[in-house]
């Protein structure tokens, strides 16, 4: 195989991100898909996986093409870039005709380095029109799980990523994802049509991360006592939105900085306490999964899951944002009796009647009152609660039952949308200079939006209406009112900000004797689901396999060594001593070292006790981080 010099991608990394090399299995990747190869890369999460296309893509001329599903993450990577000086530009749901072939003419002729699109927007009729005229060197597609029925993620409209590649045969692609199963890993080569294997992966053992379960039916008590034994950044999961402030508000009442995080929060909101957090204003965040993607901190110490995830792959992403930084971290599933019976619960919430869910697609239909044999194209924002209001319909299942129509290729339903206002300048700047005398108070609004936000004549950027109203000296509410007035006298287009998911209809309404919810639609996919809970399950049950030895195996990763960390693991090692024996030897070890920090050699010098047994329950201790090591190589009981 052909291999590109790395040379070349050193000085791009070095000139835009400051680095002088690169992580494990980036430079791999890298030059195999700069020689034109179709690339599998399996990276962890935190491993860097968007500088492995982002920095090719920047080497060569023409635009890098990436399909991602996580819309919060796409604009976060957009304006990464952009804050680098690297033009990028998204397409997703939500976005108006007109603002997206604003944002492909940039593309086409703006000398644009990235486009981001959402799946849903590859087989759009304005997309492939313009496919075409754009110069696209790479495409990439991120979460590349999604386009298997064997992963744990799997959305239709992955599959249309391989119609792209029949307009762009000679543009190599490069799939990357941070969990697959071996057959995930082979599904998804079949499906993006690679002419050849070509994986490239790391192991997914991560030594300096210990994973433990702890059985304690009064969870909330234990969060404390985990906090109080490690110290740092934490985070912890939970499902319900609800929840989230619950947990924080008893750690705040017991004296732990806490935050929560979940999707139904305002952007600026989120991104006040993602910043609060991630700067070490506050400790912990308790959040739902929509926390943790893109968010770039290393110095995690603890992840704590107090709630079961439906799978090991999303366990695993999650609990692997902790210890990022190499140094030894904590990943805690604190479970109870009657959390099997709540996640085996889930099964039939996921996978409801197939009576329900075309009876729930007949209410959608209804809803929006489309007829039999129209609607397709059709897409709206889409109020869930308001739907199952309307319907008497339970909200959880109902949720999952347009998910199962999804599958099945009758709807899409974007996860709920989080869109910040937009505006773009229609008139040139002469115009808009011509235009400063008709009011006073739009004169300033404007003219503290050009002096905050760059490109606004020839492209949408995202505004906040607080900031500038703080800098004009006047109300949010004036400068929605100045912007709308302006959209109406043609000088701008201002699209305000909206919260909602979007629900597109992707063939015309169907008499329901005629709907199909195949076998591979619900039946293998139950089948899936019902495997994946089991394995969630029998890894939290299970108490003599070591923990990284269980993850690893689920991954295909057989035969390694035990970590000699886990709560499993541990147990091991202090059961080779009877119950009295352990007490005694941790009682006189921690009387000398809550005197004073004391080295092996000084511990040994002040007890009768046997060497050997006095190594191993230092080593337990350390592990369970009762003692640590000081910079002085000094044992230190922790306080």
């Amino acid at each position: 195989m052909k291999t590109a010099s790395i040379e070349p991608y050193l000085a791009i990394l070095k000139q835009y991100w400051g680095y002088d090399e690169f992580r494990p299995l980036q430079s791999e990747i890298i030059q195999s898909i700069a020689s034109g190869h179709d690339t599998l890369g399996l990276m962890p999460t935190g491993g860097g996986k968007s500088l492995t296309f982002q920095v090719p893509a920047l080497a060569q001329e023409g635009l890098c093409l990436v399909v991602t599903p996580l819309i919060a993450l796409m604009r976060d990577q957009v304006d990464n870039l952009q804050s680098r000086g690297i033009k990028a530009a998204m397409i997703c749901t939500g976005m108006s005709r007109t603002e997206i072939l604003t944002t492909l003419d940039n593309c086409t002729f703006g000398n644009y380095k990235f486009l981001y699109v959402s799946p849903e927007r590859l087989s759009t009729d304005i997309f492939i029109n313009r496919l075409s005229h754009l110069d696209i060197n790479l495409i990439t597609v991120d979460e590349a799980h999604c386009i298997s029925q064997w992963g744990y993620d799997f959305r239709p409209s992955y599959l249309k990523i391989a119609d792209i590649r029949s307009y762009l045969p000679a543009v190599p692609l490069l799939a990357l994802t941070a969990t697959a199963t071996k057959a995930v890993i082979d599904d998804i080569q079949q499906k993006l049509l690679f002419k050849e294997s070509n994986i490239f992966s790391v192991s997914f053992e991560r030594p300096n991360l210990a994973y433990v379960v702890r059985r304690v039916d009064d969870k909330l008590p234990h969060i404390i006592h985990i906090l109080s034994r490690v110290s740092g950044s934490a985070i912890i999961y939970v499902r319900a939105r609800t929840k989230t402030k619950e947990v924080a508000d008893f750690l705040n009442k017991n004296s732990v900085s806490a935050d929560y995080f979940h999707a139904g929060l305002p952007r600026e909101t989120k991104d006040a306490k993602q910043s609060a957090w991630k700067g070490n204003k506050v400790r912990v965040m308790v959040a739902t999964n929509a926390f943790g993607m893109g968010i770039d901190k290393s110095d995690v110490s603890v992840v704590i899951h107090l709630d079961l995830p439906d799978s090991i792959e999303a366990y695993f992403q999650e609990a692997g944002r902790a210890g990022r930084d190499g140094k030894k971290a904590y990943a805690i599933l604190i479970y109870s009796k009657t959390d099997g019976a709540v996640l085996k619960r889930r099964i039939s919430d996921a996978f409801p009647p197939k009576e329900r869910i075309i009876h729930t697609y007949n209410c959608l239909c209804n809803f929006y009152q489309i007829a039999i044999g129209s609607g397709f194209g059709f897409v709206v924002p889409f109020d869930l609660t308001k739907f199952c209001v309307t319907y008497h319909l339970p909200l959880n299942s109902t949720y999952h039952a347009f998910k199962i129509l999804e599958q099945a290729g009758y709807i899409e339903l974007t996860d709920e949308l989080d869109n910040p206002s937009r505006l773009m300048i229609t008139v040139t700047k002469e115009d808009l200079y011509l235009l400063r005398h008709k009011n006073d108070l739009w004169d300033t609004i404007l003219q503290v939006t050009l002096r905050s936000y760059t490109g606004l004549f020839s492209d949408y950027a995202h505004i906040s209406e607080e900031i500038i109203a703080q800098r004009a000296g006047t109300t949010r509410e004036e400068v929605y009112i100045a912007f709308s007035q302006l959209t109406k006298e043609n000088i701008v287009n201002y699209i305000p900000a909206r919260k909602s998911p979007f629900v597109s209809f992707t063939q015309s309404r169907e008499d329901e004797r005629y709907i199909t919810i195949s076998k591979e639609v619900y039946e293998d996919r139950l089948l899936q689901f019902e495997g994946r809970i089991k394995a969630m399950l029998s890894y939290a049950e299970e108490e003599n396999i070591c923990r990284s030895q269980q993850l690893l195996s689920y991954f295909g990763q057989l035969y390694q060594k035990v970590c000699n960390q886990c709560d499993v693991c541990l147990k091991k090692k202090k059961s080779t001593f009877s119950e009295d024996d352990f007490e005694i030897y941790k009682e006189t070890l921690g009387r000398i070292l809550k005197n004073a920090p004391s080295t092996v050699q000084e511990i040994l010098t002040k007890t009768k006790l046997q060497e050997e047994k006095i190594q191993q329950v230092l080593r337990y201790l350390q592990d369970d981080g009762t003692i640590t090591v000081n910079d002085a190589l000094q044992l230190c009981w922790r306080k």
